[in-house]
């Protein structure tokens, strides 16, 4: 009993954790944002715009709740609450050395929770009861499923390297050698499908203003919004955190990791300063087209190279 409620106040701390590095990846985003756009940035609120992020959120939760009077109430309210949820449940698999839970299947977990973020976003989409939301969200799904295809399979071709589904394995064997120098396409690729993964640019048509009419998320505001969008940020720390871990290794105990994390978060945003939203009719090309056929070639490549590597030891 002892040892659960120490866990839990763990869990506890870490979601708090995360929910002010959040809000400060936010702060880093507009900072960055406006001098790749030759601008200050956020620089009233507090010394340098450091507490801009909860001025904010206090001013999106303290506005006025819209609820379209044509929706399906409960699953329309419910899904920005189970977005963030999943969010910070994927958490759970991070390998600290004690005091959290230990996952020997931890990527099964991680796909588990990325394949549920789906639901919520056709939730979110359908029960608002607008056909601008309905397409939008069907859009968005469509590009997560898409691109978590190459993403399941870029994981295998590096749990066939390692030999297990822990993601301890990842930190014991990347001691002394990177996976990114030997899997370096793959990381590439990796990275790109993290974008479309977390709906950001040059993948971010869930949020296309004009062309779309802001996606799925049309006829939410206030808490909701914020809370959408506190969900799509809570990934990509998570999503940069996870590439680290795969492709860079650490242990998530020291300090090298986690600016090697903060360093993969800036490149979201160097990319949402630099580069042009994709053209529609490219999105599925390169999920299925590029992607999935080199994702695959290399997949099998490493299944040869460890069958190769074994039937030498024998």
């Amino acid at each position: 009993m002892f040892i659960f409620i120490i866990m839990l106040v763990n869990y506890l701390l870490l979601i708090i954790c995360v929910l002010v590095g959040v809000a400060f990846v936010t702060l880093l985003e507009r900072k960055i944002l406006g001098y790749i756009q030759i601008r200050k940035g956020p620089n009233k609120v507090g010394y340098m715009g450091l507490l801009q992020p909860f001025s904010d959120a206090v001013k999106l939760f303290l506005k006025e709740q819209t609820v379209p009077s044509m929706s399906n109430f409960l699953p329309y309210y419910l899904s920005p609450v189970f977005s963030l949820f999943i969010s910070l449940l994927v958490w759970m698999v991070v390998p600290y050395e004690s005091g959290m839970l230990s996952f020997n299947m931890g990527i099964l977990f991680f796909l588990c929770c990325l394949s549920l973020g789906v639901y919520s976003t056709l939730s979110a989409g359908w029960s608002s009861n607008c056909k601008y939301s309905m397409l939008g969200s069907l859009r968005a799904a469509a590009q997560t499923i898409s691109y978590e295809v190459s993403l399941a399979i870029i994981l295998l071709s590096v749990i066939f390297l390692v030999g297990g589904f822990n993601l301890n394995l990842f930190n014991l064997y990347q001691e002394k050698f990177w996976l990114l120098l030997l899997t370096f396409p793959l990381s590439m690729m990796w990275l790109a499908s993290c974008l479309a993964e977390t709906n950001r640019t040059p993948f971010d048509f869930a949020e296309g203003e004009s062309e779309l009419v802001s996606g799925f998320n049309t006829e939410y505001s206030s808490g909701g919004f914020a809370l959408i969008f506190m969900a799509e940020y809570a990934s990509i720390l998570f999503m940069s955190m996870l590439f680290s871990l795969i492709f860079l290794g650490g242990s998530p105990c020291s300090l090298l990791f986690y600016i090697k994390t903060v360093f993969v978060s800036f490149m979201f945003i160097w990319v949402r300063g630099t580069l042009p939203r994709l053209r529609y009719d490219k999105l599925m090309y390169l999920a299925w087209k590029s992607f999935l056929p080199v994702s695959l070639n290399y997949l099998i490549f490493f299944m040869g190279l460890k069958m190769f590597c074994f039937c030498i030891l024998l």
